[in-house]
């Protein structure tokens, strides 16, 4: 059921229009009627309906002007007008507005089930649109074997970054926790004797062949395989270093077995483990290396590049990439990832032999990044690193790499503890100036969201976040409090007449004023005030 509010200064149109349409057999649900527009903004801000039908002359907010609000806050929201005037300038305003219907009164039943079922048409169509989640999912889960063999290829590839690894794992479906990884590369060479092969193979059906069987004899391992050219791709995850040797013997007996199931020789290339994903390419290019160095042979095998070359030492690039890593964990507030991001970093760097002035690099290019940041966010970066900030000398003084995580996880989080302390006092500091603003301008009948914001030089939108977190309201409903609390002392401690304190507690419309006073206090202000002066006396 879509959602109708109805809007009308008299009650009696409102009740005939709720009971002459069959609304549920139309497919809408009426939510709710208001009186004014202001009444209908409060309403819609609190249980958003799908349409609103509004006429126009109204007390305290025409229906011209409700439109016109109702449909820059809520995009979608469709808008009927009905009005007792045919003057051509009010339906060259809702055009403007762009309501969808423009009607005169007396409305007649026929034409209002008309405009009600093609608007019940269009929502239709515009939600199936946006929210057809069947289909959406059927496409994805068809989609989801593709996406994930193009993630996996950007991983080998490097063109991943870290930060957004975990996002497309999550998106793609991906299981892969580590905490180190490595790539096999797998080339099928040639078939062994083509003369005694029963069937002829294709390449393409070869590849898919092999594939297939290495995947299921590979099971007791954690890892996902796919195509990428020639090759046969495995993405494998190691619980702990040891693993290796035993991967090893078993994929060169997988290896064996394809030989001898197929007729094709197979060589396994293996990469050295990494533990950070954007870091694959590196085992992907020693997996590479390993299959072609040893491919040439005549025996299907498996290669592990550490054996090949001992002394290889794979350099796992310490780039900006690493380091803004760190930046962004810092500036998202998570504490728990930003010490997991300093320990990765902190691996990558340990699966490098450093020497002291590689180290001192590496710190200064971070501390860099940390001054940059301090600047972004004014925060006294003494408080962090001292007065005597000297990264070299430092550095000469760590003994190994457990001191320096030791040293950087302690100056990201206090960069980070003071990053969100600013972010709070900022926003407090917003709302504190709102709040001495509505008490001082209060009686402004002209006061509203926009003229606040442009005093604080804020958005509507963020302004309407913080103030409902902090104060637990809305800007408008804390008004509407703060001015009813002043209206209760006038009465209480003044002889004022209503209408004078209606225009003191900014309401320019007295009707208004007793409209809204009596639906929180559930009585008129002069039924209010002669009540409290019947206590004060039966009291004295």
């Amino acid at each position: 059921m879509y959602k109708v509010l109805l809007v009308d200064d008299e009650p009696e149109v409102i009740l005939a229009v709720i009971k002459k349409m069959e609304w549920e057999k139309l497919g809408f649900e009426v939510i709710g009627h208001a009186l004014n527009g202001e009444e209908a903004l409060e309403m819609a801000e609190t249980n958003t309906p799908d349409v609103v039908m509004t006429d126009i002359k109204m007390p305290f907010m025409d229906g011209l002007t409700l439109s016109r609000k109702l449909k820059e806050n809520y995009a979608g929201m469709k808008i009927i007008i009905f009005s007792g005037f045919d003057e051509f300038e009010y339906a060259r305003e809702a055009i403007k507005i762009e309501v969808e219907e423009y009607i005169l009164k007396p409305m007649k039943l026929e034409e209002l089930t008309e405009i009600f079922s093609r608007i019940k048409n269009l929502l239709d169509i515009e939600r199936n649109e946006k929210i057809n989640i069947d289909k959406l999912k059927e496409y994805y889960l068809n989609s989801l074997p593709i996406m994930q063999d193009q993630f996996f290829i950007g991983l080998i590839e490097g063109r991943m970054e870290e930060e957004q690894i975990e996002s497309y794992k999550n998106n793609y479906q991906i299981k892969m926790n580590g905490p180190s990884y490595g790539v096999t590369v797998y080339r099928v060479c040639e078939q062994v004797d083509k003369e005694e092969t029963d069937i002829e193979m294709k390449q393409e059906l070869q590849k898919i062949s092999v594939k297939h069987i290495l995947d299921e004899n590979l099971e007791e391992f954690d890892f996902d395989s796919f195509a990428y050219f020639e090759q046969i791709i495995h993405i494998t995850n190691f619980n702990e270093v040891k693993d290796i040797k035993h991967y090893v013997d078993e994929v060169d007996k997988i290896c064996k077995l394809v030989e001898r199931m197929l007729g094709v020789h197979v060589v396994a290339g293996i990469g050295k483990n990494v533990t950070q994903l954007s870091h694959l390419k590196f085992s992907y290019e020693g997996a590479k290396n390993a299959a072609f160095y040893r491919g040439s042979g005549g025996v299907s095998h498996a290669t592990y590049i550490e054996e090949l070359q001992p002394a290889l030492n794979e350099m796992v690039s310490l780039d900006d990439q690493n380091i803004q890593a760190i930046i962004t964990e810092i500036k998202m507030g998570d504490k728990e990832k930003l010490t997991h991001q300093i320990e990765k970093f902190i691996e990558a760097m340990k699966e490098r032999k450093l020497s002291i002035q590689q180290l001192q690099i590496i710190l200064m290019g971070i501390t860099t990044e940390l001054y940059k940041l301090s600047g972004a966010y004014d925060i006294d970066m003494s408080e962090v690193f001292g007065d005597n900030l000297d990264i070299y000398q430092k550095v000469l003084h760590f003994n190994g790499l457990e001191e320096v995580q030791a040293w950087l996880t302690q100056v990201c989080l206090l960069v980070r503890k003071s990053i969100s302390k600013e972010r709070k006092n900022t926003a407090k500091v917003i709302i504190d100036k709102a709040v001495s603003y509505i008490e001082e301008n209060y009686g402004d009948c002209t006061l509203s969201i926009e003229k606040i914001c442009s005093e604080l030089n804020v958005s509507s939108a963020y302004f309407s976040t913080i103030f409902k977190r902090e104060t637990g309201k809305t800007f408008l409903n804390y008004l509407t409090e703060i001015r009813m609390e002043k209206a209760i002392l006038l009465l209480d401690g003044t002889e004022e007449k209503t209408y004078i304190i209606s225009e003191k507690v900014g309401y320019s419309e007295p009707n208004y004023f007793s409209y809204v006073f009596k639906k929180k206090y559930g009585m008129a202000p002069s039924k209010y005030r002669r009540i409290r002066l019947e206590q004060n006396d039966s009291e004295n």
